[in-house]
């Protein structure tokens, strides 16, 4: 069996009109580009923790998770490498959009910032620090492209694109979200400084979360102890 899909990190198999596999590798990559070397047992982690967020965060979305049990799987993935890297999910016809939820002035956010630039549609007041926490936290949309880099759009195309009652309702979600894991990992010494998410829906037309959650690969964490506004963590 071969993966439709094979990224930086997962692979992704087609095996009904409704399921798909995704298999987590133990592939790094860095600044989009796949590493030469890999380190063992990076994709069960990565998995591991994206399931345990979307056990966690049930209430407040649903998500495509369907289950993780390989013996439940088609005969291919029944052997030992693909036992907990891997998991059934919903196919989803997914919004073109990534959300991005920010706590802190940092990354793209920041370099534009520095410039006196609005970002994403949001102007901040002048006296932000480098990974200075932000009075309160925003959401920074991106329009995926196939081919090259996101592009970073404001909340109002969004709204021209989906309408306001599920940009708003996507919106509230995000927040939810953040909140939920932003907290949980400032009591084991983390901050989380931001966070993506993306949306899709399933065939009974329920919005549903997709891709992975509150990974190092989809999220930015900082060790609290050691963390103070202007310099980068």
């Amino acid at each position: 069996m071969e993966p439709i899909y094979s990224g930086k990190v997962r692979e992704i198999y087609d095996i009904s009109e409704k399921r798909l596999v995704i298999v987590t590798t133990d592939r790094i990559s860095a600044f989009d580009k796949i590493l030469p070397v890999e380190v063992a047992g990076k994709g069960i982690v990565l998995n591991r923790l994206s399931n345990f967020w979307f056990h966690r965060t049930g209430d407040i979305i649903r998500n495509h998770i369907i289950h993780g049990r390989v013996e439940d799987m088609p005969e291919f993935f029944r052997r030992d490498y693909f036992r907990e890297r891997t998991v059934m999910v919903e196919k989803l016809d997914m919004l073109p959009f990534e959300f991005v939820v920010r706590g802190y002035l940092f990354g793209s956010m920041w370099r534009a910032y520095e410039k006196g630039e609005a970002f994403c549609g949001i102007t901040l007041p002048g006296g932000y620090e480098q990974a200075q926490k932000l009075a309160c936290p925003v959401l920074t949309p991106a329009l995926k492209n196939d081919t090259g880099h996101d592009e970073y759009v404001s909340m109002k195309e969004v709204e021209s694109r989906l309408g306001a009652e599920l940009t708003e309702r996507i919106t509230g979600i995000c927040f939810r979200l953040y909140k939920e894991c932003g907290e949980y990992a400032f009591s084991r010494g983390l901050i989380l400084a931001d966070a993506k998410f993306e949306f899709g829906y399933n065939d009974r037309g329920e919005l549903t979360l997709g891709d992975e959650i509150f990974t190092p690969d989809s999220g930015r964490y900082w060790d609290a102890r050691n963390y103070r506004a202007g310099i980068s963590p």
